[in-house]
């Protein structure tokens, strides 16, 4: 599935590897912004679903994806994570053409804590987990964002250490200079990927959502119903002070 460019060298990131990479940024942005928005509730659970099958593609795809998106690509120890990190302080450390060990560890914690925040907030809201599960779920979500600091942190100092767009290369899939090339099963497979996300969300627009977004919905509802209720509470409290 691997494919090279005019010039021989490695197309580095497949389009399905880009797609996931890019959806599951705005995915996790759209989230965290709207995750204390009420009326936007629903949108914030919708993101949620994506992000899920997103970390499925993405699990899948680190078995049977092209050499770079495999886990056996980057599949380095916390000792060789130390050692490039030490070298890149030392300015001598290598230029992986894929994930380097440091990288690697940032990319394993970031899918672990997209999948545990997305099945804790289904928990949330569909498996009447109450605050128990609400609490969790904003912690790893915290936690989540971290992460991105660091892996953004990650990229700037990389692309500077070694003198390349890290951030222009998932864009194109390619290093600088060389040239475009890629692979039919590739860009099905991308193609395939982005279609299924804007169908969801298509699909979510058009018909509401079904069963998938109930919860969200009644969480939103008893949420505007807990602020009524305590706004008469408080309303009542008031005509009680004027009555004494």
């Amino acid at each position: 599935m691997q494919d090279t460019t005019p010039t021989g060298r490695q197309l580095v990131w497949d389009l399905p590897t880009r797609v996931f990479h890019w959806a599951l940024a705005i995915s996790f942005a759209g989230a965290y912004l709207l995750s204390e928005q009420d009326g936007a509730r629903t949108f914030h659970v919708m993101f949620g679903y994506t992000v899920a099958g997103l970390v499925a593609f993405r699990l899948l795809w680190g078995f049977v994806g092209p050499r770079h998106s495999r886990f056996s690509d980057f599949a380095f120890s916390p000792a060789a994570a130390l050692r490039y990190l030490r070298d890149l302080a030392g300015g001598r450390a290598r230029d992986y053409e894929g994930h380097n060990p440091a990288g690697s560890w940032a990319i394993y914690a970031l899918l672990a804590l997209a999948g545990a925040t997305a099945v804790t907030g289904w928990l949330h809201y569909n498996a009447g987990g109450g605050e128990r599960f609400e609490e969790i779920h904003e912690v790893l979500a915290n936690a989540w964002l971290v992460m991105v600091v660091i892996h953004v942190a990650g990229v700037i100092i990389g692309s500077l250490a070694h003198r390349r767009n890290l951030v222009a290369t998932m864009i194109t899939g390619r290093r600088a200079g060389a040239g475009m090339a890629g692979t039919r099963p590739g860009w099905v497979l991308g193609s395939a990927l982005l279609a299924t996300v804007l169908g969801f969300w298509t699909w979510s627009a058009t018909t509401g959502g079904g069963s998938l977004l109930a919860g969200a919905e009644g969480s939103a509802s008893g949420h505007e119903q807990d602020g009524a209720d305590a706004g008469e509470r408080g309303g009542d409290e008031h005509e009680d002070e004027d009555d004494d």
